[in-house]
């Protein structure tokens, strides 16, 4: 007898969970916002390369994200890739904090189109939003890397639901 929905849904999470993925905070500005906090941002993992000509990226954020909308009406986005040193700021990103009170931490510059753009990361990639669809629970954001920068330094890494640091080169 096959196992409850439930259960499914918990045994993916948790084989899903054993691939190391790294850790981002992605960004944007919400155009509906007039007045005051228009800076939105959120910790996410959901992040992968696409293509290279032309170059592209893709992220997932969940639909019932409180920051969707924000996201679906934003004509940029910026991927800011954690390094190691950064994993508190991920956990202050992921918290249930008002805008104002999530960007009070770090540094931040204005990247393409407003964006928000985190200094001490171990790469940002500044895009233009070229796709949304959604894609069962989630919605799969695609964008056109328009600005780029790296780092030497370690990324922050995630698996089985812990942060990680790199082991060594093999």
């Amino acid at each position: 007898m096959p196992d409850s929905p439930s259960q499914d849904t918990q045994a993916l999470r948790r084989s899903l969970g054993r691939f190391a993925t790294g850790v981002t905070i992605v960004t944007c500005i919400d155009g509906a916002v007039k007045d005051g906090e228009a800076r939105v941002g959120l910790t996410a993992n959901s992040f992968a390369s696409l293509s290279l000509a032309p170059p592209l990226v893709l992220w997932s954020l969940r639909a019932k994200s409180a920051s969707l909308a924000a996201f679906e009406g934003a004509e940029h986005f910026a991927i800011n890739v954690l390094s190691e040193a950064q994993v508190e700021l991920s956990r202050h990103f992921a918290g249930a904090l008002t805008p104002a009170e999530k960007f009070a931490e770090g540094q931040w510059a204005q990247g393409q189109g407003g964006v928000p753009v985190l200094a001490g990361t171990a790469a940002v990639f500044e895009c233009r939003t070229v796709s949304r669809q959604v894609q069962g629970d989630h919605v799969l954001f695609v964008g056109e890397v328009l600005a780029h920068s790296e780092a030497p330094v370690p990324p922050l890494v995630f698996q089985s639901g812990h942060y990680r640091l790199l082991g060594e080169v093999l």
